[in-house]
């Protein structure tokens, strides 16, 4: 095996991590001092420069224009031409904005909306409909959108009917700020009345109980609709009352999408009356989230004919995904007609996902798509390594600027081929850049090395831990793979640290029960700590949940209460209940845990267990 020539420390290593602090702190005369000392060679000198640029103000087109020239196709070339083109938009230099513009790699709403405004400022309408399509949204856009919006509005390309719609969307969203602010193009007689508003959030049971709200005026009626939208996302009972009361003062379009809203969050929260008031719906089912919630509200029920045609209904984008086109296919067969499953299954079956796996089962196992295993060789990996911007995502990887390392070789390998790809994981694997391996391998198309994507590090210790707490290692090392990628310093955003992801409050809890003096929960930095901790966890939730290993590893992501308040009071099929879990993150991260897990048992070599039985059933509770 070719080994990977270590990053020693290198003449300027020092001063590039004094010049990124500089630049953290945004202080450019620390950065100016730190920068002298970087050597014009560095591999880290167009990120100096680059830093530097961004803290100057007032730093010439000419300058930036010679920047762009000098490090082409670069990720930092590329954020400085994003901030470039902001400032071009914002003096409205436009015919600069235009020529610069279509070498931008991943143009962000702002440099949409100025691209637009730059277009109609040379006469270009061409695009306009595009244009329009950005109003269509509850959430906020960037303030460059607000002249270009206020262009189609004086331009009766937005209408007074499409300002409706878009408040309804952002109270939908449950963005006053944004409703607000587009309730501003509305007439001032036809405004929202901005306290009527905040008391549909702060208290919309008050509200509908009162006589405040007008039914003869629109915007009355539209923060009717939104004060039940709030009252159902607290509870049924007392949604279903004020929906009574007010049901004569709407249109039948306002009613029924009162009744879809009231039945989406009801169908969130698993309660049988969420499938009747979809059917009071009807057509004025508003987006696609409403219908997948339809669809998972007959899935608990057993409603396939529902399924089929609630899915059959839904737009194309969302129809090709996998989980639809999965669930479709068990409707189609579940209603008789088996043969037109049988062309939806075979090509999911191609794919090497939690839906793939499940569709291979379907078919058989005479049917399922053979493995792809291609390992790179020496050769591929040095010439991977040569490459400018992974020799610069390596630096900063062993400099500890991991973000700016994931960045720039996230950036680097985009247009990879399938070859490249394998070599660049197997690289960062050799590195023990173990997310980035895996990141990478994931990406193939048609080649593929399924031991790059299911790495296995720390093993001795998962085997050990998985021992001593009756564990399936495959299962344990899917959920590892799932909360850190194997970096061992992770920390999430609510604290949650180390392979196994473990919260501060929840290690103590372990340690107390495992007799452990004097625990910090900096420990679980230590990976034989973090795997021992997460092992005991994980067996202790799966224990307290009749020994599902589905119900455990949802309560190891959204905690045992909850995934403890999604079962039913009848057996259900687990693909059934996973689906149904109400947080999207919970319900992606529990199906690639157990996907995950299958992988991981194949490369073991532990006995051929299918994935339909691995999920099994979810009692009762």
């Amino acid at each position: 095996m070719l080994p990977v020539t270590p990053v020693w420390a290198a003449p300027g290593d020092d001063a590039v991590l004094q010049a990124q602090q500089a630049f953290a702190a945004r202080k450019l005369a620390d950065l100016e001092r730190a920068a002298r000392n970087v050597p014009d060679d560095h591999v880290l000198s167009p990120y100096v420069e680059y830093w530097r640029l961004a803290l100057t103000s007032g730093v010439g087109d000419a300058r930036i224009a010679d920047f762009l020239a000098r490090y082409p196709g670069s990720r930092v070339a590329e954020a400085l031409r994003a901030d470039w083109l902001k400032s071009l938009g914002t003096r409205e230099a436009w015919p600069a904005y235009l020529a610069e513009y279509p070498r931008l790699a991943k143009p962000d709403a702002a440099h949409q909306c100025y691209a637009y405004r730059a277009e109609w400022a040379r006469g270009d309408r061409s695009r306009q409909r595009e244009a329009v399509a950005m109003w269509f949204t509850g959430r906020d856009l960037p303030s460059a959108c607000a002249p270009l919006f206020a262009q189609l509005i004086e331009a009766g390309l937005i209408s007074e009917e499409d300002v409706w719609r878009r408040l309804r969307l952002a109270l939908e969203a449950g963005n006053l700020g944004v409703a607000r602010a587009v309730a501003n193009a509305l007439p001032a007689a036809q405004r929202p009345p901005a306290p009527l508003l905040e008391q549909a959030s702060r208290d919309p049971a008050r509200l509908l109980s009162a006589d405040s709200l007008d039914p003869g005026q629109r915007s009355h009626r539209e923060i009717a609709l939104y004060a039940l939208d709030q009252l159902a996302k607290r509870g049924t009972a007392q949604a279903e009352q004020a929906m009574q009361k007010r049901a004569a003062q709407f249109n039948p379009e306002e009613l029924g999408t009162a009744w879809a809203r009231l039945a989406t969050w009801a169908a969130r929260r698993h309660e049988p009356v969420a499938l009747p008031w979809f059917q009071r719906a009807g057509g004025a089912l508003t987006n696609d989230f409403q219908r997948e919630w339809w669809v998972r509200a007959a899935l608990r029920a057993g409603d396939w004919q529902t399924v089929q045609r609630v899915i059959e209904s839904m737009s194309d984008a969302v129809r090709e995904q996998p989980a639809w086109r999965y669930w479709r296919a068990r409707a189609l067969q579940a209603n008789g007609q088996r043969a037109a499953s049988s062309p939806l299954f075979l090509a999911l079956a191609r794919e090497h996902h939690y839906y793939g796996q499940l569709a291979q089962e379907e078919l058989g196992a005479v049917m399922q798509a053979p493995v792809i295993n291609i390992k790179t060789g020496g050769d591929d990996v040095a010439a991977i390594a040569r490459q400018p911007g992974i020799a610069r995502a390596q630096t900063l990887y062993e400099l500890g600027l991991r973000g700016d390392a994931n960045q720039e070789w996230n950036w680097t390998i985009r247009a990879f081929s399938d070859a490249q790809l394998l070599a660049a994981a197997e690289l960062a694997r050799r590195m023990e850049w173990y997310d980035r391996a895996i990141n990478t391998a994931e990406r193939t198309r048609e080649l593929h090395d399924f031991e790059l994507r299911f790495l296995a590090p720390y093993r001795e210790l998962a085997q050990k831990a998985a021992r001593e707490h009756a564990l399936d290692e495959a299962w344990m090392f899917g959920l590892m793979r799932q909360e850190s990628r194997f970096v061992n310093v992770a920390r999430s955003g609510v604290g949650a640290s180390g392979l196994m992801q473990i919260m501060p409050a929840t290690a103590s809890w372990i340690a107390q029960r495992l007799g452990i003096k004097g625990f910090h929960p900096r420990e679980m930095q230590d990976p034989a700590k973090n795997i021992q901790f997460g092992a005991y966890y994980l067996k202790h939730v799966q224990t307290s949940l009749d020994g599902s290993a589905v119900l455990a590893t949802a309560a190891y992501n959204a905690g045992p209460g909850r995934a403890q308040r999604w079962r039913d009071i009848r057996p259900m099929e687990a693909a059934v209940y996973i689906e149904s879990i109400p947080f999207a993150e919970t319900r992606d991260y529990v199906k690639k845990v157990m996907s995950n897990a299958i992988y991981y048992a194949a490369r073991f070599g532990q006995p051929s267990v299918l994935l339909t039985d691995r999920l099994g059933t979810v009692p009762p509770r």
